[in-house]
């Protein structure tokens, strides 16, 4: 299975006040997101993490270590320090600041941030992003996988499916007959 997640700010105290998250203090705030990945997640799952994942780099270690049996793929935040990356490139099958994937025939573009077009965006293409912190209406096919929109839990490309399902069509779509090229 493939999962999506963000803006874990894992022991970052402030993150609650800024963003409203429920949580009487960090400790809690990182047992509640960890564990929720930990009970969605099984051994081998892929795992598309979309930045901001700590400042501490001792937390970082013991965020990889625990998860270190999923395939990680790591899209870096803007709070993402080299530190940090320097961690998620041991542990993680990629590291990048954009992704294009595709998954069940269709064709992601991953970033932290929100994008107004994508690759492939005018074939209807999927882009999956972070940083708002449930803050930014997505637009066309654009599905917020941050914590803080999904009940601090990571998103599974089935979830995904379905929401892209209801979504609009995005705002540069070409439908297929009107892209045919005439060579």
């Amino acid at each position: 299975m493939e999962w999506f997640t963000a803006d874990y700010h894992l022991s970052h105290k402030n993150i609650i006040r800024y963003v409203n998250r429920p949580f009487e203090n960090a400790e809690v705030m990182n047992d509640v997101i960890l564990s929720n990945l930990e009970l969605s997640v099984d051994k081998g799952d892929v795992v598309y993490y979309l930045g901001d994942l700590t400042f501490k780099k001792k937390v970082a270690l013991q965020f990889f270590e625990r998860f270190r049996n999923l395939e990680t793929h790591y899209i870096i935040g803007n709070h993402d320090k080299e530190e940090i990356i320097t961690i998620a490139k041991k542990y993680c099958k990629s590291v990048s600041y954009l992704k294009d994937i595709k998954l069940n025939g269709r064709n992601i573009t991953l970033c932290h941030y929100a994008m107004r077009v994508w690759n492939k965006s005018h074939c209807n293409a999927w882009q999956l992003y972070g940083h708002s912190h449930g803050n930014l209406a997505p637009v066309g096919k654009q599905f917020d996988v941050g914590v803080d929109s999904n009940e601090f839990k990571p998103v599974s490309i089935t979830q995904i499916e379905k929401i892209m399902e209801k979504a609009p069509n995005n705002m540069n779509y070409i439908p297929p007959e009107k892209r045919q090229s005439k060579r």
